[in-house]
């Protein structure tokens, strides 16, 4: 096995005999993605990784909204997703954004306006619409984005 191999994620967590699917989670504070809104943080989701399998796990922080979240704990993701955010351009400010689990080549569902369910297209982990856009959260780790 060559090393540029082992700096992959999957490659070393074989090498090891490491199931991420059965690993006793043992989560850590990873970083942070903030969602910013002309120049003002609106919210975050912070990520977590486990210290065994290197699985990464987020949690959505919207300011200004008090709601209870869907998921307690630490939300589980399968090994064929990713996770993203979703940016609606139809909302407003507050529920413009949503933490979401994208697949390669799939649909997902978004409560747009006035509550109305649509489908979005995901096409190569990003969702293809003239009114919404999306990008996925490892690559944007400590940073903050513009929506």
């Amino acid at each position: 096995m060559m090393m540029q191999e082992l700096n992959n994620t999957n490659v070393r967590q074989m090498a090891l005999g490491i199931d991420t699917e059965t690993c006793k989670h043992q989560p850590i504070y990873f970083g942070v993605v903030n969602i910013n809104l002309d120049e003002k943080t609106i919210g975050s989701v912070d990520v977590w990784r486990c210290g065994v399998c290197k699985k990464k796990f987020c949690e959505e922080k919207q300011l200004g909204i008090e709601e209870i979240a869907d998921l307690v704990g630490m939300p589980k993701i399968t090994p064929d997703a990713k996770w993203g955010v979703t940016v609606c351009k139809l909302q407003q400010a507050k529920y413009k954004w949503k933490l979401v689990k994208l697949k390669q080549h799939e649909e997902i569902k978004h409560e747009c306006l006035d509550e109305q369910t649509i489908s979005l297209k995901v096409d190569d982990f990003k969702v293809k619409d003239d009114q919404h856009w999306s990008f996925l959260i490892d690559e944007n780790i400590n940073r903050a984005v513009e929506i």
